[in-house]
């Protein structure tokens, strides 16, 4: 605070303010207010010497407000406004999220990582059932009926709101011993002669683009098997049947674990965003609220999957 400033009068005494001058009189306002006829008349005093100037012009038979108090009237209805939103506000916060969630996720991301957390979610918000829909299409999340989507990319859907949850990043692995019968690329140009496994959904095709430092290569890539399912390319890894990108959430524990093997791993892709997407630029519903929050302490910084590792947190009330 400096030293010209003044703290602001009390919001009750505006609150009576405002009901004197809707209700053209003390006695109507203390009825409204359900207080004394004396407690407002002090209020409205109180309010007065604090301003420093009259509000209402006072006689027998009539209340009528002053220029001052006109001008001052607006603001204090706003006032009252903004004090009745900020309650509802905290209200809202407080209550207990219940309802249907509808959720919508990618296919193989979903069944690895927001079906695990659903038992735990559960746990804590009782009163929230989901609703899922696993497809790696691009739904309408207004013609779905969604309340939330989880989508992996670098852009967004620029009329959505994109809340970003992790990073996810593609890396190319194949199994040890197709490396050991195939041999191991040392280079971006290598890959060409390899048999790869491809998702026929990216955008990018068979066009693997990678960069090290300040250098980007792209080789074209073919081979056995493309598909429009990750998990689908992460079987056909442990079948053997060549190296693929594939995104380290569907990895992570092999490479831990060494079933797979990374390839290449000085050359990277562009790093992807996992967001929490909705339609809404107001205050969001509770129940995607929280599960936005749970999720996002589910998966971590960095995410959990990029070492093999459980979940980071499951906690276990909710957030105040």
């Amino acid at each position: 605070m400096t030293m010209n400033s003044r703290p602001a009068p009390p919001l009750q005494d505006f609150a009576v303010f405002v009901a004197v001058a809707e209700t053209e009189g003390f006695t109507a306002a203390a009825r409204r207010l359900g207080v004394s006829k004396a407690m407002v008349s002090t209020a409205v005093t109180r309010l007065e010497a604090r301003l420093g100037v009259q509000l209402f012009q006072r006689t027998t038979r009539q209340l009528s407000l002053t220029e001052a108090g006109a001008a001052t009237l607006p603001h204090a209805q706003r006032a009252m406004l903004a004090a009745r939103d900020a309650e509802d506000a905290a209200t809202h916060l407080l209550a207990a999220p219940r309802g249907m969630l509808r959720l919508n996720a990618p296919m193989s991301f979903g069944l690895l990582h927001v079906v695990p957390a659903l038992g735990e979610f559960a746990k804590v918000f009782p009163e929230v059932a989901i609703d899922l829909v696993l497809d790696d299409r691009v739904l309408d999340l207004a013609e779905g009926a969604f309340d939330l989507a989880l989508r992996i990319g670098t852009s967004p859907d620029s009329l959505l709101i994109a809340r970003p949850l992790a990073r996810s990043r593609n890396v190319i692995v194949a199994h040890p011993k197709y490396l050991a019968k195939a041999g191991t690329p040392k280079t971006p140009a290598a890959l060409s002669e390899h048999a790869a496994l491809t998702y026929s959904l990216s955008p990018t095709g068979s066009k693997w683009a990678l960069t090290r430092g300040s250098k980007t290569e792209t080789v074209k890539v073919k081979g056995p098997l493309q598909a429009n399912n990750s998990l689908a390319l992460h079987r056909a890894l442990h079948q053997r049947l060549g190296l693929a990108r594939i995104p380290l959430f569907i990895v992570g524990e092999d490479l831990a674990k060494g079933r797979l093997v990374q390839v290449l791993p000085d050359w990277h892709f562009p790093e992807q965003t996992l967001h929490a997407l909705t339609t809404s630029r107001d205050a969001l519903p509770r129940k995607t609220q929280v599960f936005i929050e749970f999720f996002r302490k589910w998966v971590g910084a960095p995410p959990y999957w990029e070492s093999g590792r459980a979940p980071n947190v499951r906690p276990s009330s909710p957030s105040p």
